[in-house]
């Protein structure tokens, strides 16, 4: 018998009633209080996914972290508030004994062929079996990756303040599991708080919403299969508390797979 990933144990979900789907959370996913955001969102878009009336492929998320979720079981309420002819439009809830802990949007839609076209650019960066392994150890679920930081790497316990709040970063996940649109949404949350790398220490702070673009159709993510990806995050600014968060996950040749935008707040 082989053993289940630690990532789909943690998607793992089990349909209570057509729109009701119940997960547990896993103890390989522990962030400082409550599980990774990253693993939730993958969630979230896993029992989007799972629904008998989902159509098409995920375009966007939307995750609002009301509360810490607690460890045991939770259940997700799914309802599609609208079907268009290309595009469907979803409402999830999570909630543990009947409070709510976490609210998502999400937008599923039909790909066409087009024209397309990307203007951003990836960061230079070299090659990731060029750069070395170092995962930041602070939460337990950081070592279910294989991170090698390019620029950014997380401040130690005599960190000094940044200029620059850009970490860029190969990541790939150190089992190898391939990526798919879960595990996608969950990468666009792999960066640790910006605000960490400015004042160059561990800063209480956590992510209120995060919100996913997803640029990759299935048959790219199936190319990629379990190569590591380029995360690059910066914030555009700090203020009164909170701070916003924009990132990409880029291929290692040059396809964009993600943009992602997220709020925290912070402490200091």
């Amino acid at each position: 018998m082989t053993d289940t990933h630690p990532f789909d144990d943690a998607i793992r979900l089990e349909a209570t009633s057509t729109h009701v789907r119940r997960g547990r959370t896993h103890p390989e996913w522990a962030n400082m209080v409550g599980p990774f955001g990253g693993i939730t969102a993958a969630a979230m878009l896993r029992a989007i996914e799972s629904h008998p009336d989902r159509v098409g492929e995920p375009l966007a998320l939307t995750v609002n972290y009301a509360a810490p979720i607690a460890d045991g079981d939770f259940d997700i309420s799914l309802r599609a508030a609208r079907t268009n002819r290309t595009n469907q439009h979803w409402i999830a809830e999570l909630s543990q004994d009947g409070d709510v802990k976490t609210t998502a949007t999400a937008l599923f839609a039909v790909r066409r062929d087009g024209w397309g076209d990307t203007e951003s650019a990836p960061p230079s960066a070299p090659d990731p079996e060029d750069v070395p392994y170092g995962v930041p150890g602070l939460v337990r679920w950081t070592s279910l990756y294989d991170m090698r930081f390019v620029e950014g790497p997380m401040p130690g316990e005599d960190g000094q303040p940044s200029p620059s709040s850009t970490t860029t970063v190969w990541v790939r996940d150190a089992a190898r599991r391939p990526v798919d649109y879960p595990a996608l949404a969950a990468l666009c949350d792999i960066f640790y708080p910006r605000v960490f790398l400015r004042r160059g220490g561990v800063i209480p702070s956590g992510t209120i919403s995060l919100t996913a673009y997803f640029h990759a159709d299935q048959q790219q993510l199936d190319g990629l299969g379990t190569d590591f990806v380029l995360c690059t995050a910066h914030a555009n600014t700090f203020s009164r508390g909170y701070f916003d968060q924009s990132a990409q996950v880029w291929t290692r040749d040059g396809v964009l797979l993600a943009t992602t935008h997220q709020v925290v707040y912070f402490k200091g």
